[in-house]
């Protein structure tokens, strides 16, 4: 569940707002947008996928689970969804073996590693 916006790391660009497909977030005119219906979000994690500047963190709990923002900023936590999933600073590609990359620097993926080799295969023969 959304948990918390760092006010002082956010961009005010509302990629959060439109991505969210519970409409949890709020526009206010600080520009920085306000966690209106925290009771609506899914934990699906797209706000904090799709944030640019990792201001987001959204807890994995399906509970409201009140957090430190300080605690939250001292531990790295912020950025860690986009990280574990390959993505650099909202778009993917971040991860050395993402098939993007892999093309772009004519690489291939680790042989032991099924899904990927599949994937880059699949990306030279212009399936994906």
């Amino acid at each position: 569940m959304i948990e918390l916006v760092v006010d002082e790391l956010c961009i005010k660009c509302d990629r959060c707002i439109a991505i969210c497909p519970t409409n949890v977030f709020e526009a206010t005119e600080s520009g920085i947008p306000a966690i209106a219906r925290q009771e609506d979000c899914h934990t699906c994690m797209s706000c904090e996928l799709h944030c640019p500047v990792d201001a987001l963190y959204v807890s994995p709990r399906g509970v409201p689970d009140p957090v430190d923002k300080d605690e939250i900023v001292r531990s790295g936590l912020l950025g860690s969804y986009q990280r574990a999933l390959g993505w650099n600073r909202a778009r993917p590609g971040g991860s050395d073996d993402d098939p993007g990359v892999l093309l772009r620097f004519q690489r291939k993926p680790d042989p032991d590693d099924k899904v990927r080799t599949k994937l880059h295969d699949l990306s030279l023969r212009k399936y994906i």
